[in-house]
């Protein structure tokens, strides 16, 4: 099936016919993976490769690449619906363009599809941080789609080793065998484009916003830091996913009295983000709950000086390039960052390890480790031959 509904033709000879299910890309992490990924997997010459998405989705991804077959799903989006698609059309689609593997880039996916892999990406764990019903609810669904989907699959991909740890659910000794680490990737950035502050002192938080972004505590120990510098201010840059949680916020902030200290940028386009990484004192990460970290990632190559959580995946990113603080002490946060405020020496040698760290953090690089993963899964057994076409 293609875009408007005819057949697929067949691909040529000898080439590892590919089908990436992008139903769950809709926002963070999952869009910035697939928009990086996708156009490094269709340059590779011995891979075709075919994108599942719905309609509602294409203008996230627009432009792709010329090299990849993009099929456009047009049903009306509910739960049900999607899960239905998922688990019966594609594998059903998939088998009848004569699909090597199957690749869905979540947590989860169509468990029937024959040679299936997932990415473990997010961190299930923040059902700890909830009390709200829904959100129980969701990621106690989640968990055990994960759960199933890993027993399912053919190969998984975990994005960090913390993600590999927390997503084999402790059977590590059995799934674990099955998933393999292959960490994002990250553009280089021109020499203009590397951190050189603003003379306004500033520090910047990016990311989506949830609850486990950690926010509030970010907000106490920025009321701390004003006290000797009312001057500071914060930028955050990120969707308000979860708006009762960014409604909280903004509550938190007028009970501290910090309203004009910070701004909420919403999205930002690409070009002005680098603008923001460039520019800023400090860059903080405050997560508790983060399997990897784009934006941490981004800020090291930016080379900005980074205040960061020791929890999660952020110290095997990090490294020995940046502070880390407790995310659950605002005291430990706000020292944390008064050290780096004050010291200009400290800000300049870490923004440059950080951004020598980034170097190793490639989107080709993560590529070819995830084409290695799919043509693994795509293997057939001894006793299995691939469809005669």
């Amino acid at each position: 099936m293609s875009a408007d509904g005819g057949p697929v033709s067949s691909g040529k000879h000898g080439q590892l016919r590919l089908v990436i299910n992008g139903l769950h890309a809709k926002s963070g992490g999952g869009v910035t993976y697939l928009r990086n990924i996708i156009p490094e997997l269709a340059e590779m010459p011995h891979l075709e490769l075919h994108l599942f998405l719905h309609r509602d989705q294409f203008e996230l991804f627009y432009p792709v690449s010329e090299k990849a077959h993009v099929t456009l799903f047009n049903f009306r989006p509910t739960f049900l619906r999607t899960l239905l698609w998922e688990q019966l059309s594609i594998p059903l689609i998939a088998w009848g363009m004569g699909a090597d593997v199957v690749f869905s880039p979540a947590n989860y996916g169509p468990v029937f599809a024959r040679n299936h892999v997932i990415l473990l990406r997010n961190a299930v764990s923040v059902i700890q941080l909830t009390a709200k019903i829904g959100p129980l609810l969701y990621w106690l669904a989640l968990s055990g789609a994960t759960f199933v989907s890993l027993l399912t699959a053919k190969r998984a991909i975990a994005v960090s080793n913390y993600a590999k740890k927390l997503l084999s659910f402790r059977f590590s000794a059995y799934l674990g065998k099955k998933i393999r680490v292959v960490y994002h990737g990250v553009h280089r950035l021109k020499p203009d484009k590397i951190h050189s502050p603003k003379p306004a002192m500033n520090l910047l938080a990016v990311s989506d916003i949830y609850i486990q972004k950690n926010y509030h505590t970010l907000l106490r120990a920025l009321a701390i830091l004003i006290k000797n510098r009312p001057e500071l201010r914060l930028d955050i840059a990120g969707r308000e996913i979860d708006r009762a949680y960014a409604q909280s916020l903004r509550t938190l902030m007028r009970e501290l009295g910090i309203e004009g200290n910070v701004t909420f940028r919403g999205h930002v386009d690409t070009d002005e983000l680098m603008e923001l990484y460039q520019g800023c004192e400090v860059f903080v990460f405050p997560s508790t709950v983060e399997t990897f970290g784009n934006p941490l990632l981004e800020a090291m190559a930016a080379g900005a000086p980074i205040a960061c959580s020791n929890k999660a995946a952020m110290p095997e990113v990090l490294g020995d390039t940046g502070m880390f603080f407790d995310p659950d002490d605002k005291n430990n946060m706000a020292d944390t960052i008064e050290k780096l405020l004050s010291d200009d020496r400290l800000r300049l040698k870490l923004g440059e390890k950080a951004r020598k760290r980034a170097c190793s953090f490639s989107w080709k690089a993560s590529a070819q480790q995830t084409y290695s993963v799919l043509k693994e899964a795509a293997e057939p057994r001894p006793e299995t031959a691939r469809r005669v076409r």
